[in-house]
């Protein structure tokens, strides 16, 4: 798929790393819709952007909300071949807390908008993508989902995190392998310490920290990082069914 060619949605796209993703689409000559709930900061972003972009209100676990943000992008933009979410919450917290254990409706909510979110955005979205016209080897349409180096080793009180995003790593292949008969290919992004407005709240020295826990580049990641291998993944087609570290070769410590 040409970059240039893209008609995408991006989910979590009126910031970071969901934003840099749709700056890069727009760049490149394709066409995005930005799903969000930030209805502050997706509008404006959205205008800024230009007319290849749209902005649409969406919670990513409502099903119907979802199919109508895919229909409001098709009347927008025609079709749709890329979708790349990037809506999630850091759901931080210990199973056993010190005033109390984790509430399951702590757990359930990170579940729900990190794992049921990309599902339910990436079902609908493969259900338009099936029609598509194929391109280069059969090509329909691409599904980057994004989980996160703690997938694989979570730290204390990241439990529900790390499992929300440890799911999305074990539905990448067998969705890429049921996909591969309508010509749409699914792969994930485990991003390692990126700058992110939260990070940017941080002290200087918690910062530093952070970045001296990387081996090299020894810094924090930056979106545009993220969004550069999201293009890769558009226009290398063999990849399917994986996904990539992100991460500056950081492990994460128990804590």
């Amino acid at each position: 798929m040409r970059f240039n060619q893209v008609k995408a949605l991006v989910t979590g796209g009126a910031s970071g790393l969901g934003l840099s993703v749709a700056k890069r689409i727009v760049g490149a000559g394709g066409r995005v819709c930005l799903l969000d709930i930030n209805d502050q900061s997706g509008p404006r972003v959205a205008q800024e952007l230009g007319n290849d972009t749209c902005y649409i209100h969406t919670d990513v676990t409502s099903e119907a909300a979802v199919e109508r943000a895919v229909e409001e992008s098709l009347e927008a933009h025609g079709s749709l071949n890329l979708v790349v979410n990037c809506a999630g919450v850091i759901g931080a917290g210990r199973v056993l807390g010190r005033e109390a254990p984790m509430e399951l409706s702590f757990f359930t909510h990170t579940i729900m908008i990190n794992l049921v979110g990309s599902f339910n955005v990436a079902k609908a979205a493969a259900d338009r993508m099936q029609h598509n016209e194929p391109g280069d080897d059969g090509e329909r349409g691409l599904i980057i989902n994004t989980a996160s180096v703690a997938a694989f080793e979570g730290q204390i009180g990241q439990a529900a995190y790390s499992a929300s995003k440890g799911g999305i790593v074990g539905m990448t292949l067998p969705m890429a392998r049921e996909f591969a008969r309508i010509g749409v290919r699914v792969m994930s992004i485990a991003p390692g310490i990126f700058w992110t407005p939260m990070v940017d709240k941080m002290p200087d020295h918690v910062q530093e920290s952070l970045g001296a826990s990387i081996p090299f580049p020894s810094r924090l990641g930056k979106a545009e990082e993220f969004a550069s291998m999201v293009q890769h993944i558009v226009e290398n087609i063999y990849l399917n069914g994986s996904t990539i570290r992100l991460d500056g070769a950081v492990r994460l410590a128990p804590k």
